[in-house]
């Protein structure tokens, strides 16, 4: 597929799914599932505003692949093991996205790959492609 440039971190679920951390395709910038692990470490663990605190530094991490920041998001999806988490994961939302505002999603759901993750965040971001100019 021309026009599309993927992203790889060092998540060991990319390797062993097949798939990327992001995604850019034409003006949009996709970020997938990203937890607080960075490298065998998962950071804040039993946390919640710590880890998705970690988790949206990932992304935004990724993001940076392509040139863009927190600025650029228009949408957040953010899943928790627990509904008495979503204050804190909220807050954490809310420090690197006050000013963005962007359209945004919490979902509870009943767990993830490994049970100390709480939060996994994903990201929907914009840019600008000049006509003509490749992806």
């Amino acid at each position: 597929m021309t026009g599309v440039r993927r992203v790889q971190s060092n998540s060991p679920w990319e390797e062993a799914f097949g798939s990327a951390r992001a995604v850019a395709a034409g003006d949009r910038v996709v970020v997938g599932g990203t937890t607080a692990f960075r490298g065998d470490v998962l950071h804040g663990e039993g946390d919640p505003y710590e880890q998705a605190r970690t988790a949206f530094a990932n992304a935004l991490e990724a993001l940076g692949e392509f040139g863009l920041g927190a600025d650029s998001v228009i949408r957040t999806r953010m899943y928790l093991t627990h509904a008495r988490d979503v204050d804190d994961v909220g807050r954490a939302h809310r420090e690197f996205f006050d000013s963005v505002r962007p359209v945004t999603t919490l979902v509870v759901v009943s767990g993830f790959v490994d049970p100390r993750i709480l939060v996994e965040v994903e990201l929907e971001a914009f840019r600008e492609v000049p006509q003509g100019a490749p992806s």
